[in-house]
């Protein structure tokens, strides 16, 4: 796969669901490279910013960006993946934050949440009002406050073990269809999270986006397949 945007800061890619400018603000100060998935685009330009590259297959974009991103659009013809997937693996960057993917149509947020997983790179993290969501890496240890929301769904059959949890994880087996773990929370000033494979989306609460940055890039990632 080609890669069309290389940054050695993060990237703050945009989604067309829509975000606020204060997530936007804060997002471009910890990765200040802007790219948008396709009609991402279009919400940038109304809150008076324009991205680096446009990737997807423009489908959503709007007719007077295309004239003026000309240079910066990457058209992307297939239709088996998402804009957002397309984005993803053609993005090299040590962080990526994902905002306009989630709260809007249901299906988009569930599409969006299985590419964190078909990705399969804990260095993706999507903001939302409510929610940060980001792929568990292999073992996470974040800074918490007691009483804090700390959810966990799966994305396939996962198994894992933790400390610091009202609910501790080890012993269970996880799966879509079987034992979840949403609205479990912190007792500690510190919890620790291990998985056996790349199936498991943590969910917190937004004003933890810095944190779990800061711990994510201090953990292993998982093997990308060659």
């Amino acid at each position: 796969m080609t890669v069309i945007v290389h940054s050695e800061d993060g990237v703050t890619l945009a989604g067309g669901a829509g975000f606020s400018v204060a997530d936007l603000t804060l997002a471009l100060t910890i990765a200040p490279y802007l790219v948008a998935a396709d009609g991402g685009a279009n919400v940038l330009a109304d809150l008076g910013h324009m991205p680096a590259a446009v990737i997807g297959d423009i489908d959503s974009l709007r007719a007077d960006l295309q004239q003026t991103l000309t240079d910066r659009i990457h058209r992307i013809e297939e239709q088996d993946s998402t804009d957002f997937d397309k984005c993803l693996a053609r993005i090299d960057a040590p962080i990526v934050l994902a905002l306009g993917f989630a709260g809007a149509r249901l299906d988009h947020t569930l599409a969006a949440m299985s590419s964190l997983a078909r990705f399969g790179s804990s260095r993706v993290v999507m903001l939302s009002e409510h929610d940060i969501c980001f792929l568990a890496p292999p073992r996470l240890t974040l800074p918490t406050l007691a009483g804090q929301r700390v959810s966990l769904f799966p994305m396939g059959q996962c198994s894992g073990r933790s400390s610091g949890l009202f609910w501790p994880i080890d012993g269970l087996d996880f799966a879509p269809t079987g034992v979840i773990g949403t609205s479990n929370r912190a007792i500690s000033a510190q919890t620790t999270l291990e998985f056996d494979s790349p199936d498991m989306l943590v969910m917190l609460p937004p004003s933890q986006l810095r944190a779990a940055i800061t711990a994510l890039m201090a953990s292993p990632d998982w093997p990308r397949p060659s």
